[in-house]
């Protein structure tokens, strides 16, 4: 085990993937730049050549149609975009082409590709560059989905996606990147599907996706202050979703609290629920909760900003509320001197 940075787990898991196979590519924009797609692909190119490291031109859609058809001819790429909603360009080579390819060809004939892409808030990002899409590609059959929130399994899915036959959606939150833990050495992977459970608890399940994983573990050791065992699952990946993980943790707490941050109208947090709701072993002593984002477009004010992202404050009253119990007074405002659209001071950069 090395203690590593989540991106330096996943410089790690490209360069292990590269050496084990020759067909492994990175393109990007600003993959060989001196920030190195936040700290991911920082010497890279140095050591496997700009025939394996490369930068693209501003054309997402055009881009990853190229390199749609360069892994249905024996090559392995990862595409990396700065932004998920710069991935909305290309939406028909991902959704319409990619994930039906082999289903099309009878099995016959795969695709794999790795379709990399950032989301998150931070620095006044705003609507249209902080978009949190990730539910509409785990709707789409032959998509395979996946979101790490620490840095072992942002390595080991990694390798996974790239080796995977099929073509695959890797998500990363930016305000992750600076995030450190222990990481194995070599070559291993995480398998896609499964999910974390990130801590053992009897009284209610707290589903997190991605970065907010990182505030229910806050949120949990405040709730286990107050006499109550929250167990948080990390659902690492939305498609395919480990119903059966879920389902088992909701059986024996009997209370579920569903956290994302991104919109709850047709988003994984629904999905979540229906998942529970609809199995007839789950007997819930509550009605199920979400703490999701506001229903309109993400803010670029910082002012705003700190009033629209979900933080560990609302999952305790979430929960709290499902005990009877009301939050202290003043526990969800502001604190003067945060600013609450940039991470928490050990986050390095870059942005």
């Amino acid at each position: 085990m090395s203690e590593l940075s989540y991106a330096e787990a996943i410089r790690d898991g490209f360069r292990e993937a590269m050496r084990q196979d020759q067909s492994v590519l990175l393109i990007g924009l600003g993959i060989p730049d001196p920030k190195g797609f936040f700290g991911t692909t920082s010497g890279l190119r140095e050591e496997f050549g700009g025939d394996r490291v490369m930068d693209m031109p501003c054309s997402e859609n055009g881009m990853t149609g190229v390199v749609l058809g360069a892994s249905l001819n024996g090559i392995r790429p990862v595409l990396n975009h700065q932004r998920l909603d710069f991935a909305l360009l290309a939406m028909d080579q991902m959704c319409t082409q990619a994930a039906n390819w082999s289903y099309m060809f009878g099995g016959q004939v795969h695709a794999p590709v790795v379709f990399r892409m950032i989301l998150g808030r931070g620095w006044g990002q705003g609507p249209q560059h902080s978009q949190a899409l990730h539910s509409w590609f785990a709707h789409v059959p032959g998509l395979k989905v996946v979101l790490p929130s620490c840095p072992q399994d942002a390595k080991g899915l990694m390798i996974s996606a790239i080796e995977d036959p099929n073509p695959i959606v890797y998500i990363d939150h930016r305000w992750l990147h600076h995030v450190r833990g222990p990481v194995p050495s070599g070559h291993y992977r995480t398998e896609i599907g499964p999910l974390r459970v990130a801590l053992l608890g009897k009284d209610v399940t707290i589903v997190a996706i991605s970065y907010m994983v990182l505030e229910a573990l806050e949120a949990a050791e405040r709730l286990a202050a107050q006499g109550i065992e929250a167990e948080v699952l990390d659902l690492r990946c939305l498609r395919p979703l480990d119903r059966e993980g879920l389902l088992r943790s909701v059986r024996k707490t009997g209370r579920l609290v569903a956290v994302d941050q991104a919109w709850a109208c047709a988003g994984m947090s629904a999905e979540i629920l229906a998942c529970v709701v609809e199995d007839p072993q789950t007997c819930l002593k509550n009605p199920p909760r979400r703490v999701t984002l506001p229903d309109c477009p993400t803010p670029t004010s910082p002012a705003l900003a700190a009033e629209f992202y979900p933080r560990a404050d609302h999952i305790v009253e979430a929960v709290l509320e499902m005990f009877g119990r009301s939050r202290e007074p003043g526990e969800l405002a502001l604190q003067p001197g945060i600013e609450y659209d940039k991470p928490n001071p050990a986050f390095t950069g870059p942005f």
